[in-house]
């Protein structure tokens, strides 16, 4: 080990500076794809700080951690989930809106804009491809969705549309506890 750029005391002292490392850091890698993933850097989120009241319950869907918080109306159950969120700032819708419809089994049809871009896209009725996967809650903005995913890949990283998507056994959860009129805030 003499002469040896690795002694036991730098050995040491990388392995102490990684623990001193903050966690967003880390958990924003790049996988062996090259694609960016921040599924473990949530940050706690207070409804008060994005909603007057609860009402029916409370959504915010914050695009940077990559993460959904949920609030029922009386604010003692509090659930985090991490989401696919948009590929681009311009996907990327913000503001305030709420939970007009939902639907167990969604199809799906490619929008306008996902045509032009992408031609072989065709309609796809309920089913295991379905990229809306099997619970999916209509916002007040034509076209943007919460809504699961068949492919678990997508979870974590920048890969939508415009849509917000969970795994489908905790978009089936969140579908169970939001009711339509559920208030939501995409940040």
């Amino acid at each position: 080990m003499a002469g040896s750029p690795f002694t036991r005391r730098a050995l040491i002292a990388s392995g102490t500076a990684a623990l001193f490392t903050p966690s967003f850091v880390r958990a924003q890698t790049d996988d062996a794809a090259g694609v960016r993933r921040n599924a473990t850097s949530f940050v706690a989120q207070d409804w008060r700080d994005h909603f007057d009241t609860l009402g029916k319950s409370a959504i915010v869907a914050d695009t940077s951690s990559r993460a959904l918080h949920y609030w029922n109306s009386d604010a003692s159950d509090y659930r985090v989930y991490p989401t696919s969120v948009p590929a681009t700032e311009e996907l990327t819708k913000r503001g305030y809106t709420k939970i007009m419809r939902k639907k167990v089994g969604p199809d799906w049809t490619p929008t306008a804009s996902m045509m032009e871009r992408f031609p072989d896209y065709k309609y796809m009725p309920p089913g295991p491809d379905n990229p809306l996967g099997t619970h999916a809650m209509y916002l007040g903005w034509p076209a943007y969705i919460i809504h699961g995913t068949q492919d678990t890949r997508k979870i974590g990283r920048r890969s939508s549309d415009g849509c917000i998507g969970l795994y489908n056994y905790q978009i089936e959860e969140l579908f169970a506890l939001c009711p339509v009129g559920t208030q939501v805030r995409i940040i």
